[in-house]
């Protein structure tokens, strides 16, 4: 008998594809699973054969919103982010909340990020088993700090470990009143408290590769690092004639894109971008709605990344976790621009790793920035050979193969 299986992606396109690659895999075993997205992704979703339910919390808008704004530009301070996070979801959550429970109605397992403890919810509320699903390193551990939190680093293995409990805590705070209300309007529970849900026991997938991120030794065995879940181009995609022509036209570009973030100075970025690299002598694709018009750059919107980044030179982006990801298993170098949140975490990776060099903040780029990095980018061949040393060893995981086993070991024990 098939089981429902409910998916819970509240985020951009970084966020939902790894969701929809990670519910084709589980469909395999003859399960029928539903994403739980905003509406725009419902085509993304269906063309891969599975079930949908919209949020209408959509991600754009909300970034996009005076809250957003505020939200995105507030730099690295923790603080700043988490009180944005909350002043940018009020006035959607009671609503985010209320499509949730209506989307994972008959639900047979809830897999969902950790943000304000959805899956907890929810699979108390149905009194069926939930997996938190984590697209940055966000258990506790004493090996490095968490991602918001870099200078928690210098506190030493304790204080390492404390930046994840006050991560947890203070964000669980903001969303406590709307989430409680939630429990006790909607799903017929008691208030959670304020320690919020327990998650001891409470299996894990982590969506990244040890090879990126290596596994923290002190990470419970809850805790599954599977390996990317990359979602691959469908079988009838094609690229406009513009686009292949461009590819065909002249050696690879680099390409420029700064993913779903809306900050107020998108404009001023690409100018800066078009300049340097006309400085530099590279074309380029950029990932936005600003037309340029010159023979040497291209605007792209919406193309695989999959598809497209293997074609350039080196790619140029802002930093999220499946943008960094889908560069790093192209194989190609890459400078991140990290504008806020996981973001500048990722850029440091890719510097360590050797893929790239030192990320770029967003708020520092210039037209002269940007030149000298770029130079550094395209002139230092140890950097396509750091991306494509880790290319090498993303090839060799199945991160979907690798969660479909865990889910199917959560279902036995339950059983």
């Amino acid at each position: 008998m098939s089981r429902l299986v409910v998916i819970v992606a509240p985020g951009s396109r970084g966020d939902v594809q790894p969701c929809i690659a990670l519910g084709r895999g589980l469909a395999v075993d003859g399960d029928r699973v539903r994403v739980l997205a905003a509406e725009r992704f419902r085509t993304l979703a269906t063309g891969y054969g599975l079930d949908f339910a919209p949020l209408s919390a959509d991600p754009s808008e909300v970034l996009g919103s005076a809250g957003g704004r505020e939200w995105t530009e507030g730099g690295r301070n923790p603080a700043t982010f988490l009180r944005g996070l909350r002043g940018a979801l009020a006035p959607v959550l009671e609503r985010l909340l209320e499509d949730v429970h209506k989307g994972a109605e008959g639900a047979d397992l809830v897999l969902a990020p950790t943000l304000g403890f959805l899956g907890a919810h929810l699979g108390a509320s149905l009194g069926v088993p939930d997996v938190e699903l984590h697209y940055q390193p966000s258990v506790p551990t004493r090996a490095f700090a968490h991602p918001l939190l870099p200078w928690a680093a210098r506190l030493g293995p304790g204080g390492r470990l404390l930046s994840y409990h006050a991560v947890d805590t203070v964000a669980w705070q903001l969303l406590r009143p709307e989430v409680d209300r939630w429990r006790g309007r909607s799903l017929g529970l008691p208030p959670a408290g304020w320690r919020g849900p327990r998650r001891k026991e409470t299996p894990a997938l982590c969506g990244f590769s040890d090879a990126v991120v290596p596994r923290p030794k002190d990470w419970p065995a809850r805790v599954h690092v599977t390996g990317y879940w990359f979602l691959e181009t469908a079988a009838g995609w094609r690229p406009e004639p513009r686009l292949r022509d461009f590819l065909a036209s002249g050696p690879p570009p680099v390409y420029v894109g700064f993913g779903s973030m809306r900050p107020s100075e998108t404009e001023r970025a690409f100018t800066a971008v078009r300049t340097a690299l006309r400085r530099v002598g590279l074309r380029g694709l950029l990932g936005t709605d600003l037309d340029f018009g010159d023979d040497d750059l291209l605007t792209v919107h919406d193309v695989p990344h999959a598809w497209l980044f293997p074609r350039t030179a080196a790619v140029v982006h802002h930093g999220g976790a499946g943008t960094t990801a889908a560069a790093l298993r192209a194989g190609v170098p890459a400078l991140v621009c990290p504008i806020f949140s996981d973001q500048p975490y990722w850029g440091d990776r890719v510097s360590r790793l050797g893929a790239g060099p030192r990320p770029l903040p967003f708020r520092e780029l210039t037209a002269d920035s940007l030149t000298a990095r770029l130079l550094e980018l395209s002139g230092n061949l140890l950097f396509r050979r750091g991306a494509q040393y880790v290319a090498a060893r993303l090839r060799e995981e199945d991160g979907v193969a690798r969660a479909r086993e865990v889910v199917r070991d959560v279902v036995s024990r339950v059983r």
